[in-house]
Formats: structure tokens, C-alpha cells, sequence
């Protein structure tokens, strides 16, 4: 690949790459790079939000580079101040290491574990002394750290800033200078804090390190950022199933987005031909949609998996194919049995029994393909089938007695 493809796929997606004209240069050497992301291990549980960061270190590895996911076991118990209006509550080293564990599971569904060095920031903070900290805490001023948009604004509203958290940015930094990164990845934002990178790597007489940004994923809502907290997220542990369904509820617009940040197979020159298509009424966006949703399953569970959710999501939707391909879920009901609006709910397809009534009455609740016409109808345990509400939600389920 010649080195104006490589800064193509590099800059696929990405927010902003500081500085271009340096990663150039660093890609014509030809030796391979040294890639850095930063993980402090707060929320061990990934979503389809984390894998943009994840995606663009693997497309590095299948450049040739060298990439370190670095855990920060050391950062993890200062707290990431970034975004956050009040001081975060630091990480005990119980947490760090729980959480810790967790991530090599779900990471290496994404990265090559042949070609990912692991490594813990612990390994030379855990060598440092205090005089060390005070000498890398009098490389920036309070006013440098200032800059930063949330302390400042933290600091104008008068909202206390604890003095650790100004070490965050410096310890992130420092770990660009520890493992003499050429290229550090992260959010858009964690600008600063790479920038930190750039600058102490500069302070140790090192080539500061080229920074990549990579925008926030929005959410199955559109507007805001995934997020757990939100209920907005696509969990890459979910079954495959879950993987299909939700992608399948993706604004069209949105689609655009999702295929540019969380996609391998589809090129943006690709894109490009299906966007035209769609809008000439050649293609149905579903289909596009759905080709996504198979790759995000096929990357997470595997491709048999990803097969049989979207057989399952085409009986279930499309009423074409065996419905026997969705997983059974079972639903513990009384021994007398169920009303369908709690039914709906206990299956967690309505938020609420109230909601599930709604459903009843506008006709948009099918049993196996079928609408269902009693609204009090009432299901006995041994129950077994699909249940629908509107064209993209629906389960398989199982009713067993409580």
C-alpha cells in the first residue's frame, strides 16, 4: 500500500491527525510505527462506541505497525477528570484489577492478539518516587492546565478542582514518553491530554508523537453519544441476535455514520457507489443496513452466528424463513398464567404495561406473524412463539411457571 493509501484508511473517520505532514513522513521510512490507545479500566463492559478507537488501531496492525494497548492501572486510580463537571472518584486497586481482566476478551475481538502488546502503566509510575512526580508535575503551570476546557470551566463556575486531577493529563502524557509512542490515538476528547503527550515527549528530547482523534459514536438514538448510562448502546458481548436487531433500528442517516467508523468491508469509495444507488431508489437502505449489522455480528460471534441472527431477524421481519433460527427466551410467569400487555413487558419488548396496552389497541402486536386481535388474551405456561411488537422488535420466547 503506497503511503497516500495508508494516510487514506489512517484518516478514515478520524476527527482530526496532528500533524499530517508528520505521520507522512513517518509512513515513507518504512519502519513500522509505534501505535498507542489508552484504556483505564472503568467500564470493562464494551459497546460498539469503544470499537472506533479499536477499529482504527486495527487497521495500523493490518498496515504493519506495532500497537500497544496500554491499560491504565496507574491512571485508573487518579479518575479521568475529561468532561466532567466534578471530581471523579478514583479507582481502588481491587477495581483496576477486576476491571482489568475483563478486557482481553472483548478487545482481541477486534485487535490481533499476535500483533497487540498489553502493557500497565503501573509498570514504571509503580518506579516512581514523589521527588519523580514533582519533577514531571513542574513541567506545566496551573494556567497551562487551565487551558482545559471542563477545569476551566469548572474553575470559572467555582466548582472545586482537586489538585490530583491535574496529574491526569501529565501521568496520560508521560505514558507517550515511557513507551516512545510515534502515534497516539483517542477521543476527541482527549485532545489535550494527547497534546500533553506531544509535549513532554518534546521535554525529553524525544520527536513528539503524531495525535489522532476520533470523533464520539452516537448512540441507536442519533443525537447522543453511546452510552451505557443512556440505554443508547450496542454491548459487543450481546448475542448476535441483539447485535442485528439493534443495528437494524438505525436511522437511515445514521447508517452513514456507523458504515465510516465500525465497518472493515465496506470502503468509503464503496459507500460512496451504495449512496448513490439508494438515492436513485436502486437499493433499499435495509439491505445496506443489514449487511452491517451481519459484519458487527459475524466480528463479534463469529460468522455461523451472525447467519443465523440475520435468518432469524428476516423470519421475524420479513416472514421469510424458519422463526426457529431466533434464540428461545424464557419467561417465568404464574402457574395461572399471563396477561400479553404484562407479557410484553416481562419480554422487554414495552417499557411498560401502559405501553404494551398502546401497542394492543393500535394493532401492532403479532403472535407468530399473526395480529393479534384480544388485547386480554392471556398466555399459559408451555407457551411457545414469537412475539412481535411493530415491524423491529420482537423476541422468541418460552413461557415457563415461576
Amino acid at each position: 500500500m503506497s503511503v497516500q493509501d495508508s494516510l487514506d484508511l489512517i484518516g478514515r473517520g478520524a476527527d482530526e491527525v496532528l500533524k499530517t505532514d508528520e505521520l507522512r513522513e513517518r509512513l515513507a521510512s518504512g519502519r513500522p510505527l509505534r501505535i498507542k490507545a489508552g484504556f483505564d479500566p472503568t467500564a470493562p463492559d464494551l459497546h460498539l462506541g469503544h470499537t472506533v478507537l479499536l477499529n482504527k488501531m486495527r487497521q495500523f496492525q493490518d498496515l504493519g505497525h506495532e500497537v500497544t494497548f496500554l491499560i491504565g492501572d496507574f491512571t485508573g486510580m487518579i479518575g479521568d477528570p475529561t468532561g466532567k463537571n466534578v471530581t471523579r472518584k478514583p479507582l481502588t486497586r481491587e477495581d483496576v484489577e477486576a476491571n482489568a481482566r475483563t478486557y482481553s476478551d472483548q478487545v482481541f475481538k477486534v485487535l490481533d492478539p499476535q500483533r497487540t502488546r498489553v502493557r500497565f502503566n503501573s509498570e514504571w509510575f509503580g518506579r516512581m518516587g514523589a521527588a519523580d512526580m514533582i519533577k514531571l508535575a513542574a513541567t506545566h503551570t496551573v494556567a497551562r492546565m487551565l487551558e482545559r476546557d471542563d477545569f476551566a470551566k469548572r474553575y470559572t463556575a467555582q466548582q472545586p478542582i482537586a489538585i490530583h486531577e491535574f496529574l491526569y493529563p501529565l501521568v496520560q502524557g508521560y505514558d507517550s514518553v515511557a513507551l516512545e509512542a510515534d502515534v497516539e490515538l483517542g477521543g476527541t476528547d482527549q485532545k489535550f491530554n494527547l497534546l500533553m503527550g506531544r509535549a513532554l515527549q518534546e521535554h525529553h528530547g524525544q520527536r513528539p508523537q503524531v495525535v489522532l482523534t476520533m470523533p464520539l459514536l452516537e448512540g441507536l438514538d442519533g443525537v447522543q453519544k453511546m452510552s451505557k448510562s443512556l440505554g443508547n448502546y450496542i454491548g459487543i458481548n450481546e448475542p448476535a441476535i441483539d447485535i442485528v436487531t439493534k443495528t437494524m433500528k438505525v436511522d437511515d442517516a445514521l447508517m452513514w455514520r456507523w458504515i465510516e467508523l465500525l465497518s472493515f468491508d465496506i470502503s468509503m469509495a464503496e459507500a460512496a457507489t451504495l449512496r448513490i444507488d439508494i438515492e436513485a431508489g436502486q437499493l433499499n437502505p435495509r439491505d445496506l443496513k443489514l449487511r452491517l449489522a451481519r459484519e458487527l455480528a459475524a466480528r463479534f460471534h463469529g460468522g455461523p452466528a451472525a447467519e443465523q441472527a440475520v435468518a432469524g431477524w428476516n423470519a421475524a421481519v420479513r416472514g421469510q424463513g424458519d422463526t426457529a433460527q431466533l434464540p428461545l427466551n424464557d419467561v417465568a410467569v404464574p402457574a395461572d398464567g399471563i396477561r400479553i400487555a404484562a407479557l410484553l413487558t416481562a419480554a422487554g419488548l414495552t417499557p411498560s404495561n401502559s405501553e404494551a396496552n398502546r401497542k394492543l389497541r393500535e394493532r401492532a402486536v403479532r403472535i407468530d406473524g399473526t395480529v393479534l386481535e384480544d388485547a386480554q388474551l392471556t398466555l399459559a405456561p408451555g407457551f411457545e412463539g414469537v412475539l412481535a411488537v411493530g415491524k423491529r422488535t420482537f423476541a422468541r420466547v418460552r413461557l415457563v411457571a415461576a
